[in-house]
C-alpha cells in the first residue's frame, strides 16, 4: 500500500501544473488585448505603437537576461529585419482596425491565421499534397472561415470588411515569421524583436499620423493595460512555457483567446454568437490546432503572439 501511494503522489507533476497554468494564463491575456484596442482613446494603429514602444525597454532587458546580443548585426540581416518589422507593423495596423470594424472572437481567430498560412506555404514550397490531418485542416479552415465571413457579411458589410482585414493580418503575420526565420535561429528572438520594434514603431507611428489618429492618450490606463497583458505578460508566459510542450498542446491552448474574446464581446458589446457562429469558430480552431501540430517545436524566446 505504501508503495502504491509513493506511486500515485508521483502521478502528479507540481512543475507541469505550473506550466500548464503559465501557459493558459499567457492566452488569456492575449484574448484580453482587444477588448482593450476598442477601450483606447487612441486611434487602433497608435493603440500598436504604444503596445511596441512601451515594451521595447522591457524586451531589452530580456535580451540580456538570455544573453543575446543586440549589436553587430550584419547589413543583409538589418535589411531582412527592416521587411519583416515592416510586415509586422502593418501585421498589428491590420488587426488593430480590425477589431474596431467585427466581432471579439472573428478578430481573434482570423488574427491567428499565420499557422494556417505557414501550413499551406509549406505545401507550395515543398512542391506536395497535404495527406491525412493536414487535408482536414485545409477543409475545416475554408469551411469555418466561409460560415464566418458569411455570417459577418449577413450583420453588415462592416463586419464584412474587419473580418478581412483581421485575416490579413493573419497574412502578414506570417510574411513576418517566414522573413525572419533564418535570422531568428542565427541571433535570438529577443534581441530579434528588440530590433523589430526599432524598425516597426516608427512604421506604425507614421502610419497612425498619416490616417489623422490622435495619437496621445488622454486615457492612459487602457494603453497601459494593454502593453502590460499583451506584451509582458501574455508573450512572457509564453515564452517562458514554449520550450516545455509540443506543438498540439499549444495550438489547443490557443483556443482559449477566441474562447475569451468571444465571452467579452458578449459581456460587454453584446455580440451575441448564433449556433451557426459556434460551428464556424470551432471548425477554424480545429484547423489551427492541426496547424500548430504540425510545426516544430519553437526555441525558447520565440517572439509569437
Amino acid at each position: 500500500m505504501e508503495k502504491e501511494g509513493v506511486r500515485e503522489a508521483k502521478l502528479y507533476d507540481p512543475r507541469g501544473a505550473f506550466l500548464l497554468a503559465a501557459l493558459l494564463a499567457g492566452n488569456v491575456a492575449l484574448a484580453l488585448g482587444p477588448w482593450l484596442v476598442r477601450l483606447a482613446d487612441t486611434g487602433p494603429v497608435s493603440a500598436a505603437f504604444w503596445r511596441l514602444f512601451l515594451a521595447l525597454p522591457f524586451l531589452i532587458v530580456f535580451a540580456r537576461m538570455a544573453s543575446q546580443p543586440l549589436g553587430g548585426m550584419p547589413r543583409k540581416t538589418l535589411f531582412w529585419v527592416a521587411i519583416g518589422a515592416t510586415a509586422f507593423a502593418m501585421d498589428l495596423a491590420s488587426w488593430h482596425v480590425g477589431i474596431g470594424l467585427t466581432r471579439l472572437g472573428n478578430a481573434t481567430l482570423f488574427g491567428n491565421a499565420g499557422s494556417i498560412i505557414l501550413l499551406f506555404w509549406g505545401f507550395v514550397i515543398a512542391r506536395i499534397l497535404p495527406k491525412g490531418l493536414e487535408w482536414l485542416a485545409i477543409l475545416f479552415a475554408l469551411g469555418g472561415a466561409g460560415i464566418l465571413l458569411g455570417r459577418s457579411l449577413e450583420i453588415g458589410t462592416e463586419t464584412f470588411v474587419g473580418d478581412l482585414f483581421c485575416l490579413t493580418a493573419g497574412v502578414l503575420y506570417a510574411v513576418y515569421l517566414l522573413t525572419l526565420q533564418g535570422e531568428r535561429a542565427r541571433f535570438g528572438s529577443w534581441s530579434l524583436l528588440v530590433w523589430v520594434s526599432v524598425f516597426a514603431c516608427p512604421v506604425l507611428l507614421t502610419l497612425a499620423l498619416a490616417l489623422g489618429e490622435p495619437v496621445w492618450p488622454t486615457n492612459w490606463t487602457p494603453i497601459l493595460v494593454l502593453f502590460i497583458t499583451s506584451q509582458l505578460i501574455g508573450q512572457g508566459l509564453l515564452v517562458f512555457s514554449l520550450g516545455h510542450f509540443p506543438p498540439l498542446i499549444i495550438g489547443l491552448a490557443l483556443l482559449t483567446q477566441p474562447a475569451v474574446a468571444a465571452i467579452i464581446g458578449f459581456g460587454v458589446f453584446g455580440e451575441v454568437l448564433t449556433p451557426l457562429d459556434i460551428a464556424g469558430m470551432i471548425l477554424l480552431g480545429g484547423a489551427l490546432v492541426v496547424a500548430r501540430a504540425r510545426q516544430p517545436r519553437r526555441p525558447v524566446g520565440s517572439d509569437e503572439g
